[in-house]
């Protein structure tokens, strides 16, 4: 039978100065379908999905929408044509519910009664399989609930064909799976959803077609039930690329850092580590999993020396001489200059480890400007070091004295890893490494990290993604509301095993309440 065009792109073009973001895209969204998008950093999606939901405007092509040419200048001619946009990254207020976020700049002419609007959230969440509290504030909200309150907040508006940016970047493969559940029914119901994500095999397990963009331009389309994760890397790169995690079995192990009842306290006066013990080893990748705010940040700024703690020990064992090196009396200076590096990919990846407006050999400099001699720097190994990377990673730059704020998210990324990989390190904390980068960028960062621990580094590796996690660590601890609630064998754990301890905390602390509530009314 055959599909109806929802959404079509015809020789869409877009450009940034000298920069041409895309190039003649042709794009085709059926009704009743959902269309993966995939592409490695920098191939134009994200530019491409902001055409279609009105932040930007083509500058050639047009977009035509139930087969009639739509013009599209801003997000709420975006609503007019029933087109609605869930972004990575959520747009709401903190400190309102989720029924006054989802009714938030909303203008229908009608008087803004919230009793009948959490009547309409609450007949949509239904319809759909959502479970959405209306009247929870956001700040008290997991991530899950904030991105439902987004999906809902679009369904609201009236949208028939929504786009989603990364939508389990943040999920558990629990949160995911119900997720995809909704997903499918919405498609079942009608809707046209674009998905925008970098994880191939939720790729293959939701989407009906996937079309593929290279360096801005349109590569081709294929239905997913007919291709495989091998096919669709070398549609995005061009060429054949080995998708293989090359675990090693760990040689001459031995305790690097041990982390002994540490507990801290943030500048609200909220416990984000409570009691947390675990040791990291030389020769060893521990991964460390967890639901995004459950202290995994607080618990490596704490082994830099960035966190002040309220209880507990950090110690390192130094190879050199085999002394215990007690961390909590070390500044982050001194702890760096025993061999502890910290690399940090925040969602703000320019707020922390890099400076914008310097070029990229300045930036290998901040590692290295005090040992200057009278006042001289060094800017030959630097140079050296910059190219090196550049190489190694494939990091896009017209050169090495481009300022990295006009590099992408992800080439960013790779001059910060690349940058705390090379300074040789005893202890490589790596945290979000691969956030926002393509497979194969993804890949190449992997199997960087286990030449350091081939090396006798002791990697502590924070992810996103179950499966790699599981594929590439030696060990997994899991996190769960700033304490420990496991620590499994990345060889012989599963996925479901490892999303049910990240949620445990959740979970007990539910149950703490149900009971609360429960002895309130006897």
């Amino acid at each position: 039978m055959d599909k109806t065009v929802a959404l079509e792109l015809k020789n869409v073009t877009k450009t940034f100065g000298r920069v041409v973001a895309n190039k003649d895209v042709n794009l085709t969204l059926n009704r009743g379908e959902i269309l993966a998008i995939l592409g490695e950093n920098g191939s134009g999606k994200t530019t491409l999905m902001n055409m279609i939901a009105g932040i930007y405007y083509p500058d050639e092509g047009a977009i035509f929408v139930d087969g009639e040419e739509a013009v599209i200048r801003s997000p709420k001619d975006a609503y007019d044509y029933k087109i609605g946009m869930v972004h990575q990254h959520f747009k709401l207020v903190d400190v309102f519910t989720a029924g006054e976020n989802i009714a938030l700049g909303l203008r229908d002419g009608k008087k803004f009664r919230m009793k009948e609007i959490n009547a309409r959230v609450t007949e949509i969440a239904e319809k759909y399989g959502f479970h959405v509290d209306v009247k929870k504030k956001i700040y008290e909200m997991s991530v899950s609930e904030k991105q439902t309150v987004e999906i809902v907040k679009v369904l609201y508006r009236g949208a028939e064909i929504l786009i989603l940016d990364e939508p389990t970047a943040v999920l558990t493969p629990q949160e995911t799976d119900k997720l995809f559940a909704v997903l499918r029914r919405m498609r079942d119901d009608g809707k046209s959803i674009l998905i925008i994500t970098h994880k191939l095999h939720e790729v293959l397990a939701l989407s009906d077609r996937v079309s593929v963009l290279r360096k801005g331009e349109y590569a081709g389309t294929v239905n997913t039930a007919e291709t495989n994760e091998s096919e669709l890397t070398e549609m995005m790169v061009g060429k054949k690329i080995a998708l293989n995690i090359n675990r090693s079995t760990p040689q001459n192990v031995c305790d690097r850092l041990a982390v002994e009842h540490v507990n801290c306290v943030n500048r609200e006066g909220v416990k984000v580590l409570d009691d947390v013990s675990f040791t990291a080893r030389a020769g060893e990748i521990l991964g460390v999993a967890g639901i995004a705010g459950s202290g995994q940040r607080e618990l490596l700024e704490a082994i830099a020396g960035l966190q002040k703690l309220s209880g507990g020990a950090i110690t390192y064992f130094d190879p050199q001489n085999g002394e215990r090196v007690n961390l909590c009396d070390k500044t982050p200076t001194q702890i760096r200059d025993l061999g502890v590096r910290l690399s940090f990919v925040p969602e703000d990846r320019l707020g922390m480890g890099l400076v914008g407006n310097m070029d990229i050999v300045d930036n290998m400099m901040l590692r290295s400007y005090r040992k200057g001699k009278w006042g001289m720097l060094d800017r030959k190994n630097p140079k050296g070091l910059a190219d090196d990377i550049i190489r190694k990673l494939e990091v896009v730059t017209p050169g090495v004295h481009t300022p990295v704020r006009r590099l992408s998210g992800g080439n960013v990324q790779k001059v910060l890893v690349g940058r705390e990989i090379a300074l040789t390190p005893t202890v490589l904390m790596a945290a979000y490494p691969v956030r926002g980068l393509d497979i194969n960028s993804s890949y190449t960062i992997y199997n960087l990290l286990n030449k350091q621990k081939e090396s006798g580094v002791a990697v502590i590796f924070v992810g996103e993604d179950l499966d790699v996690l599981l594929e590439l660590c030696d060990r997994i601890l899991v996190i769960g509301g700033g304490t420990v609630t496991g620590i499994v064998d990345g060889r012989t754990a599963t996925k479901e095993e490892v999303g049910l301890l990240m949620t445990k905390f959740r979970r007990t602390e539910e149950t703490q309440e149900t009971a609360g509530e429960e002895n309130h009314d006897s």
